[in-house]
């Protein structure tokens, strides 16, 4: 695996940690998991899903694609990973598209903060 196909996968990780967290986070307080109440997981997801939006929202193009790009010369994977990974994160739509899902999964991961609040454990 080349470096930019692992810088890739990274990147898909980053997104499933982004969509999966807030999932399993709703999911898990139904059924009572105390792990999705863990401050450091919260905390940290919505950094991770803040940090998008508002990327988003400034027109900044996100690091982790432009370094990619920069290993890649520009070019598009080559690799079977690379070429499938590349397939599932990037899709072709308008920016204003993007713009507001992130901030509509932004504001659901706030809204999910306040009424699935996060704990400490127990002493």
């Amino acid at each position: 695996m080349s470096p930019a196909d692992a810088l890739l996968v990274l990147h898909f990780a980053i997104v499933v940690f982004i969509v999966g967290g807030l999932i399993l986070t709703w999911i898990g307080s139904a059924l009572g998991w105390r792990w999705v109440r863990n401050p450091w997981f919260r905390y940290l997801h919505l950094g991770a899903i803040a940090f998008v939006a508002l990327e988003a929202v400034i027109g900044m193009t996100c690091p982790l694609t432009e370094w990619e790009d920069a290993l890649r010369g520009g070019a598009r994977p080559q690799s079977f990973v690379g070429r499938w990974v590349q397939r599932l994160l990037f899709y072709r739509a308008p920016d204003w598209v993007f713009t507001t899902l992130y901030a509509m999964w932004a504001a659901a991961t706030v809204a999910t903060l306040r009424l699935v609040p996060p704990r400490k454990k127990a002493p």
